[in-house]
């Protein structure tokens, strides 16, 4: 699939705090709908250069995973692992030796031909906002959230607390998972490829400073919100944190223009597809769920071609491809 952007949009701020720790990948002034890769690193509050630690993983994972593009365009979990594995490896190179040991949380966005891989170390999120899907019933449109490596999430999810005692935990900020330097292991990120990428969509990058204020709900409503554009949508949410949060607060927001279906984009197993011959005007949306979008895929396809040779047998009869019910 191709994938293009909108302008990106970010802000970072310092809240009050006596020092900024958040750090963004690339740097907001150079940032054009041309990048690819996004990152947002939080040092880790109370550990010495938080700062420096924020700003060495950010930008060693963002020229490592530009400066090594896959040949088919595909980033993949092992080539993404290659690139933190050099990050945690710059993290070493820039240790103080102090007791108390540098360290930062750690999101990404890649977006390429497989679609957008995602991942994340620590608290800080990374989400995927589809606003079509926000309604009066009270979804959201939130379809991803990434999972805070955090004490209170882990207490969370194991029953422990209720969501309501996880709002006020008082050691809501112990996180349990950082890039550090000089660790006996590395903790892994967790790292998701979604492939269901749609105009429209936003991806959303943000340090725990922007959730201190920032609800799941409001930030469906800000953009779901049709009467707001892009630079609107982000200084809405900018506005919710302002003169309120404590810590930094630090995001990008990533609006999806279009995406488009490849030529490329076909059946790599015959155990996933079957083939069917169908006329040029069957009707897509008699399929079973899930159909729709790669008939369509195949059609833009079809036009190719018939542009191509008119006179073939693709004008006639075409061959598509479904997918197996499962």
């Amino acid at each position: 699939m191709i994938i293009k952007i909108r302008q990106p949009l970010s802000f970072s701020e310092i809240g009050r705090k006596d020092n900024q720790e958040d750090y963004l990948w690339p740097q907001p002034e150079a940032v054009t709908k041309a990048n690819r890769v996004f990152l947002m690193c939080d040092g880790v509050g109370g550990q010495d250069s938080g700062e420096v630690a924020s700003q060495t993983a950010a930008t060693a994972l963002g020229e490592y995973i530009t400066a090594h593009p896959a040949s088919d365009g595909i980033v993949t979990k092992a080539m993404f692992e290659e690139a933190l594995a050099y990050g945690y490896d710059e993290l070493d190179k820039v240790d103080t030796g102090a007791f108390r040991k540098m360290g930062t949380t750690m999101t990404c966005l890649v977006l390429h031909r497989g679609g957008a891989l995602v991942a994340h170390i620590g608290d800080s999120r990374v989400y995927h906002i589809r606003p079509s899907l926000a309604d009066e019933q009270g979804r959201s449109g939130i379809i991803y959230q990434s999972a805070d490596h955090s004490l209170v999430n882990d207490l969370l999810r194991a029953g422990e607390i209720t969501e309501e005692e996880a709002a006020d935990f008082p050691q809501k900020n112990v996180i349990t998972r950082a890039m550090q330097p000089h660790l006996e292991r590395r903790y892994k990120a967790d790292i998701l490829n979604i492939d269901d990428v749609h105009a429209g969509d936003y991806f959303f990058l943000c340090c725990d400073g922007v959730l201190e204020q920032l609800t799941n709900d409001m930030l469906g409503a800000i953009l779901s919100d049709e009467n707001l554009d892009d630079q609107g949508k982000i200084d809405a949410i900018k506005e919710v944190c302002d003169g309120r949060t404590r810590d930094n607060y630090t995001c990008w927001l990533i609006p999806i223009d279009k995406v488009a279906a490849e030529a490329t984009d076909v059946a790599t197993s015959v155990e996933d597809y079957t083939i069917a011959t169908v006329m040029p005007n069957d009707d897509c949306t008699v399929r079973p769920s899930g159909i729709r979008d790669h008939c369509m895929t195949q059609a833009s396809v079809v036009q190719d071609l018939q542009k191509q040779d008119e006179g073939s047998c693709v004008g006639r009869f075409l061959k598509k491809l479904f997918r197996k019910d499962k």
